[in-house]
């Protein structure tokens, strides 16, 4: 017969066996165990003075005497053969189980300190003394009753690999999963892509499903959602944040590493993977979307749930749950991208492939950006500095984005030039006109110069200062400012002596008649 442990209780029911009048074989036949066994525990109570047949005894009493007579029944380390082989390593136990686990340091202890023990003998010791996690930490507590409408747990599932016939290529597959705590109805949502706007997007897609929301959110604790896990403080993605306020509910992550905090999720992945998944051909990621909302009504929400006593999730959502959700917002919720930029030197930030401009203030400064299907809105320290709207590729610039000295000769375009020269005087108009007839590129900022000595000489002044370089054959920059610093923009030129030969020049005359020089 196998070797068997005994306890207190299997010692007591073996006497009050014994006791009752039964011979020791038939307490050995009766109980499962060798008559030997019997003899060496009955032999402790006859050295007692009881006898079968006498006073009855309480089954307390019983355990009580027992207890007395055979104290290794109730210390199990000093029933343990192996105790005293693991208690003298007992320092090293204490110091590894603080880095590492359980096997690891049975498994060192072995190799290094000579451990004649087993694995399953040290986890018992282990236990017994209260070291490493204990038994408090393998303990499953039960969770309360859910309120309908308070809860409803999110995560995401790897489904697996399908072909995309589209592409020929193999792509991996995941789960989008939301479930209501109360009635277990779930919506799934595959999808090819882990980033926030397809986590953003299922949720509302979940939302539209059951057609409310519930009070509060409870997802894992996946970058898409969570940008800093924390038990007490995790901070949510700006993303999500901004869904989690316009449909009026909590986001209340689970603590990272413990997937017990969003069992009713948990739970139904291998569900989900077996009933919805497997088996089963896919044209397209639409395909595989909208098959799975028709099986989350035919099939899950059908289903005998054995966590709802045997009723279907759908029928315990139509007549509790559904209900009392948080109805819709009256505006549909428009999913944006956060993320992050740097202002280059040239005021310009790079979102998804394109430029756009942003106030020069703000150069090599960092900010957020929010992009939606429409716009692109950018933010410093949450104030909005700059929207655009959105574009494929290339470059969005607003001039007002530069500062206004750099920025001069683009705004100030010919046709400003014109309008500009016509306000302060005909001549002057005549004088732009002239300077931008060809090449007027090249001559812009010429023109630019000659309207710009209005604001410091007057307009009154300009025009006549023109009319003077008009008339002098010369109406260039250089000219019209020449004559105004001079202040001869109203001399009478008439007056003026004929300009003179320089005197290392012949002149006119000579210079065209050399025959005339040599003859005198």
């Amino acid at each position: 017969m196998a070797r068997r442990s005994f306890d207190v209780i299997d010692v007591v029911e073996i006497l009050q066996h014994w006791h009752a009048g039964r011979s020791k074989s038939q307490v050995a036949a009766s109980v499962g165990v060798d008559r030997s066994t019997v003899a060496k525990y009955v032999a402790r109570a006859e050295a007692e003075g009881l006898a079968p047949g006498g006073e009855a005894l309480s089954r307390s009493v019983w355990a009580e005497r027992v207890a007395g007579w055979f104290p290794e029944l109730v210390d199990a380390k000093a029933r343990s053969l192996t105790f005293p082989e693991i208690n003298r390593l007992h320092d090293q136990i204490v110091l590894l189980l603080e880095e590492v686990t359980v096997t690891t340091a049975w498994q060192r202890l072995r190799d290094e300190h000579g451990l004649q023990a087993g694995l399953t003998s040290f986890r018992r010791y282990v236990q017994l003394e209260g070291l490493g996690r204990g038994l408090a930490e393998r303990v499953t507590v039960l969770r309360p009753p859910v309120e309908p409408a308070s809860e409803a747990q999110i995560d995401y599932g790897f489904l697996g690999k399908w072909l995309d016939p589209a592409t020929d290529r193999v792509r991996r597959v995941w789960a989008f999963v939301m479930v209501l705590s109360c009635s277990r109805h779930m919506f799934v949502r595959p999808v090819l892509t882990l980033d926030a706007v397809s986590w953003v997007d299922a949720h509302v897609r979940a939302f539209e499903f059951f057609g409310g929301v519930c009070a509060r959110l409870v997802p894992d604790n996946l970058r898409t959602g969570v940008d800093r896990p924390d038990l007490y403080d995790p901070k949510i993605n700006r993303a999500y944040a901004e869904m989690a306020e316009h449909y009026g509910c909590l986001v209340d992550p689970a603590r990272a590493g413990r997937p017990k905090d969003k069992p009713r999720v948990e739970r139904p992945m291998p569900y989900v993977r077996d009933s919805f998944w497997r088996g089963r051909s896919w044209d397209s990621e639409e395909h595989m979307q909208t098959a799975a909302v028709e099986w989350c009504v035919r099939v899950a929400g059908r289903r005998h749930h054995r966590g709802l006593d045997g009723a279907a999730p759908l029928v315990v959502f139509d007549a509790v749950e559904g209900p009392a959700l948080r109805p819709l917002a009256h505006h549909h919720f428009e999913i944006a991208r956060w993320t992050t930029a740097k202002v280059a030197a040239d005021c310009h930030i790079s979102v998804s492939g394109a430029l756009y401009s942003i106030p020069w203030r703000h150069v090599g400064r960092q900010v957020d950006v929010r992009v939606t299907a429409l716009r692109v809105e950018v933010f410093h320290n949450t104030e909005l500095i700059k929207t655009h709207r959105r574009i494929a590729r290339g470059r969005a610039t607003d001039p007002a984005d530069y500062p206004p000295e750099k920025i001069a000769f683009f705004s100030r375009t010919p046709q400003w030039c014109r309008h500009q020269a016509a306000e302060a005087g005909p001549n002057v108009k005549v004088v732009v006109d002239e300077l931008l007839a060809t090449n007027t590129l090249h001559n812009l900022r010429a023109a630019q110069g000659v309207v710009g000595l209005a604001a410091k000489h007057g307009a009154a002044r300009l025009d006549a200062a023109c009319r003077r370089a008009i008339e002098c054959g010369d109406p260039s920059y250089r000219t019209v400012r020449g004559i105004l610093r001079a202040g001869t923009e109203h001399a009478d030129q008439s007056a003026a002596p004929a300009p003179q030969a320089p005197a290392h020049l012949h002149g006119p005359d000579r210079l065209f008649n050399p025959d005339e020089e040599a003859t005198a």
